[in-house]
């Protein structure tokens, strides 16, 4: 077959599911729909702070101008990953350049031939597509339930993984960390944590669900991204002293990418400076969220998910995806930028709407969001 006529089907294909992806952008629109969780995506301090410090930083190069290993590397990197290991409480930190590339750079190397890696099933799609590219076994468990992993754990061979998500990105929901260290440390398995939608949430300066519950010496690794709660760019690995080493010797995400650009590490250090300051934030947003899902569960026709979560998903009882889509416009068009989550993503008979909260939303624009909810059903 022609490539372009594959191509072609492939997309017909997908829109005939009703699930086919297109770029959009919008303005002027209320955000219930970003992962700027604490605002510092669109801070005016932190911009501020960012035009200011980059001036301590002008004699480095714009971009790294190379993979770390050769000409990208510099002493603010190495200053970064510093703080970043004391931040989180681990011996040791390295940059990566996302947190898709940092998940993909760790499991992909980490795990060995003949060793086994227990992941949930809600896990994110790049701690799956690490897990592919590595050459242990791997095996799911049922989102969040002990028990199940206990059960598989039956299967293990070599050295034992298991991965999750701290704050999971889809279900909003929180892993049962303590029960997952109390079981990893009784079967010797290694328990790395993604951290990705807990930083800045969780902690007494925001630094996680790990360091939160007081686990960081019985997690092994920890993936922190930038991108969602502290409004910067790029990802860390936070662990041992021995994994920072291993991964810049075996991790091909790592080896083979240019470093990030000088910009992206400024806008990180400042991040951090601000991230202890905003408590008040912190249990703002949290507030918000539970009036929302308190509101949302009130009205009938909807079932709003989990109780307490920033993240919550609004499952409609006849809702399909062309339902869910048409109900998203009309959400978009009151003025409410709310997107629906569609199969892949999320498997199918599983599509939802979902909604973020943040600690810039007002409490007028939270029950006018459940006001155009109740009306478009």
């Amino acid at each position: 077959m022609d490539l372009h006529k594959r191509l072609q089907q492939k997309l017909a294909d997908r829109a005939a599911q009703d699930n086919l992806r297109q770029l959009k952008t919008t303005s002027g629109l209320t955000d219930f729909c970003s992962n700027d969780y604490l605002g510092l995506a669109r801070s005016q301090k932190l911009r501020a702070l960012i035009k200011e410090t980059e001036q301590q930083y002008s004699h480095l190069p714009l971009g790294a101008t190379g993979s770390r290993l050769l000409s990208g590397n510099n002493t603010l990197f190495e200053e970064s990953e510093k703080t970043i290991a004391q931040y989180h409480r681990g011996e040791a930190a390295l940059l990566f350049n996302s947190g898709y590339v940092a998940n993909v750079g760790l499991l992909s190397a980490l795990p060995q031939r003949g060793d086994t890696v227990f992941y949930d099933e809600a896990s994110h799609a790049s701690m799956k597509d690490g897990l592919r590219l590595s050459f242990a076994k791997s095996y799911s468990f049922r989102h969040n339930n002990v028990q199940d992993l206990q059960q598989k754990l039956r299967l293990a061979l070599g050295q034992v993984f298991v991965v999750v998500e701290s704050v999971y990105s889809m279900e909003g929901d929180k892993a049962p960390l303590s029960e997952l260290a109390q079981l990893c440390g009784a079967a010797n398995a290694a328990l790395i944590v993604d951290e990705a939608h807990a930083v800045g949430l969780y902690g007494e300066k925001g630094e996680g669900l790990t360091v939160a519950l007081g686990l960081e010496n019985q997690v092994f690794a920890q993936v922190i991204t930038y991108g969602k709660a502290m409004g910067a760019h790029g990802a860390a690995v936070v662990g041992p002293q021995v994994l920072r080493d291993f991964l810049i010797n075996y991790s091909r995400a790592f080896i083979y990418t240019t470093g990030l650009p000088t910009h992206a590490l400024v806008a990180l250090k400042c991040a951090y400076s601000l991230l202890p300051e905003l408590e008040k934030e912190r249990r703002q947003v949290k507030l918000l969220a539970r009036h929302l899902s308190e509101q949302l569960n009130k009205i009938h026709g909807i079932r709003c998910t989990p109780a307490e979560s920033v993240i919550l998903s609004v499952f409609m009882e006849d809702g399909g995806t062309a339902k869910l889509k048409e109900f998203a416009s009309f959400l978009q068009a009151e003025q409410f930028d709310v997107r629906p989550v569609l199969s892949p993503t999320v498997p199918k008979g599983q599509e939802r709407l979902r909604v973020i909260v943040h600690a810039y939303n007002t409490l007028q624009e939270i029950d006018g969001l459940v006001k155009a909810i109740a009306k478009g059903l």
